[in-house]
């Protein structure tokens, strides 16, 4: 079957102990049947702890995490007891795999990187160069003809960032709802929230946003527009291909568009209180909103709903 990536997708390596956002803090992690037989015939010390600190629930196998959200195999240097014992190719598929995604379409697997892991967020955000899909060919569907022709509108650096994203919505025969950003954080606000300082952020967003002088922080920002072009042809490439029709179509080309007004508002609001707005609070902004609305299926598909 026909793989596809993005042109930045061999480029990612996982920084280990020096990530600030650590994926095996935080996550019960299922075990594929696979892997969870092969610990069970790991000995010695290891295999103790393989057998004392991998739960079962429903018949699906977990590691169990201590009493600080951990996985009982991270230690003390965030570096991981399993691949320094046993090697990368012995990781559940889980822990392999993060923080790709797949995406299984007619004839094609779409794999990506997803905005959640910091250093996968840094890597795209900072891409300078329009992202290209390696291995793609053409094809007959027609919402994967529609969403690559809406990456080529997203990728078009005549138009402002704002003008592509008014043309991939007609594109798409979607609208976003008439809402400002601190309307929409007074709903995320109502949704499950992970981080603290999410939280945080939409409160900001919601009370402040009023006083932010956009035009400003735009003018401040006019030299990393393609931060903001990186996210929405991430967005748009994992989510638009798996709608079902075409009212499926239109709410996930407005999900991209709600999620650069977010982050871009974010943005604006925190330049507004601070007088800065680097490249790695972007990648925080994208990282925290991937990991609270894209990684829980009940808000991505409440906002989707909301969209549609």
């Amino acid at each position: 079957m026909q793989q596809i990536v993005p042109s930045y997708y061999t480029k990612f390596h996982c920084i280990g102990s020096a990530c600030r956002h650590n994926c095996c803090i935080g996550s019960e992690i299922d075990i594929d049947p696979d892997t969870a037989a092969f610990y069970r015939t790991v000995s010695g010390e290891l295999g103790r702890r393989l057998h004392t600190c991998i739960g079962h629930t429903g018949g699906v196998s977990h590691f169990m995490l201590s009493s600080d959200e951990r996985c009982p195999f991270l230690n003390t240097d965030n570096l991981c007891d399993i691949i320094l014992e046993l090697g990368e190719d012995r990781l559940c598929n889980i822990c392999a795999d993060h923080p790709r995604f797949r995406n299984e379409l007619p004839g094609r697997v779409e794999v990506g990187l997803g905005l959640c892991c910091e250093e996968a967020a840094r890597l795209i955000l900072g891409e300078r160069e329009p992202t290209t899909l390696i291995g793609s060919t053409a094809t007959d569907d027609a919402i994967i003809t529609l969403r690559d022709e809406v990456i080529a509108t997203l990728q078009n650096r005549s138009l402002t960032v704002p003008n592509r994203v008014d043309a991939i919505l007609t594109q798409c025969g979607a609208t976003l709802p008439p809402a400002y950003p601190d309307e929409w954080a007074s709903l995320l606000l109502t949704l499950e929230r992970l981080e603290p300082t999410w939280t945080t952020r939409l409160e900001r967003l919601r009370d402040d946003f009023a006083n932010t002088d956009l035009a400003a922080f735009d003018a401040y920002m006019a030299e990393r527009q393609t931060e903001y072009e990186q996210l929405l042809v991430y967005l748009v490439y994992r989510h638009l291909a798996n709608a079902a029709d075409a009212d499926g179509v239109a709410a996930r080309a407005a999900f991209a568009s709600l999620g650069y007004t977010l982050i871009h508002a974010l943005g604006a609001v925190q330049w507004s209180e601070i007088g800065n707005f680097t490249f790695e609070d972007q990648v925080e902004l994208a990282r925290q909103f991937s990991a609270e609305i894209e990684y829980s299926d009940e808000n991505l598909y409440i906002l989707l709903d909301q969209l549609q």
